[in-house]
């Protein structure tokens, strides 16, 4: 288990099983003269790929702990949370982001999301405005935007073939191999950025029972979507930042994206990184975070 000090593991259940999260308890970030219930939330939720989980952005939450109220799931069918062995559809995520915020938080609520869960987000927040605050989201694409088709590409049509698919994530994917050759490959512009923690920590959430079953829906484009149809419904107040190096999706797309909806959406290119800049870069990473925060109200 890769979890910061201080914090803990607790968990919700969805109508797709037990979501797991973690949240600071203990010392340093809890004491008796800042309650935890008197903070306001962050929520931090991961992207998708071969061993994905709350990991992800283990290197950035932590700095935030001292003033707020932190969860950090794992999104079912990744991490610790339950794997139920099913084919999963943009709806699963959808709602049970949705169900999650409702369990979770009290009021209109700060996320941090990347990739196509960011693209989830948005959606979330479209049909249920009153639940998120404002959005800070990386790379935030649905795969098939602007009429892209990722299911075109070699390993959407190889997962495609029955047998095939599960040959190919146990010897293809959750490997500490193929685990270190994706992230070097899609997700970082630099490869010496990435530690033996990182591959370790993606091996453990790539090895879970059933884990096959939400990584292959991803691989197979079963979870994407064009959502560009939805960026002009938009209310709440959004930050997109997008790496230049971004394998699947350039920053061209999350240009075009923000775009769209000027008044809600800002867009910032990051130089010299890729896909996950809370894995790569995450000192930058918190500090854009920091900067782009609604601002915290003055304690009475």
């Amino acid at each position: 288990m890769f979890i910061p000090p201080g914090f803990y593991q607790h968990s919700v259940m969805t109508s797709l099983g037990k979501m797991v999260y973690y949240t600071a308890e203990g010392q340093p970030w809890v004491t008796q003269e800042v309650p935890h219930a008197d903070v306001p939330t962050l929520v931090f939720f991961h992207g998708f790929g071969g061993g994905s989980s709350s990991y992800e952005w283990s290197k950035v939450y932590p700095a935030f702990a001292a003033q707020y109220r932190i969860l950090a799931p794992d999104l079912i069918g990744w991490g610790q949370s339950d794997h139920p062995a099913r084919d999963y559809k943009v709806e699963d995520y959808v709602n049970t982001l949705i169900e999650f915020m409702e369990k979770t938080c009290s009021g209109p609520t700060t996320v941090i999301a990347s990739s196509l869960t960011a693209a989830f987000v948005i959606r979330a927040a479209i049909a249920r405005p009153e639940l998120f605050k404002s959005l800070i989201l990386t790379t935030a694409a649905g795969l098939s935007d602007f009429g892209e088709n990722y299911t075109r590409s070699f390993f959407t049509q190889l997962v495609n073939i029955p047998v095939v698919d599960r040959l190919f994530y146990t010897a293809g994917v959750a490997t500490s191999f193929g685990i270190r050759s994706f992230l070097e490959q899609r997700q970082f512009a630099r490869p010496e950025r990435i530690s033996d923690e990182i591959v370790e920590a993606y091996l453990e959430s790539a090895t879970q029972p059933n884990a096959e079953y939400a990584a292959l829906s991803f691989v197979r484009g079963d979870l994407c979507f064009d959502l560009s149809e939805y960026m002009t419904r938009l209310t709440v107040p959004t930050v997109i930042l997008w790496g230049e190096k971004s394998q699947f999706t350039g920053p061209e797309i999350g240009r075009r994206l923000a775009e769209m909806n000027p008044t809600v959406v800002q867009f910032h290119q990051l130089t010299d990184v890729g896909l996950t800049p809370q894995l790569e870069i995450p000192a930058v990473t918190i500090g854009l975070i920091q900067k782009f925060l609604p601002p915290l109200e003055p304690a009475e």
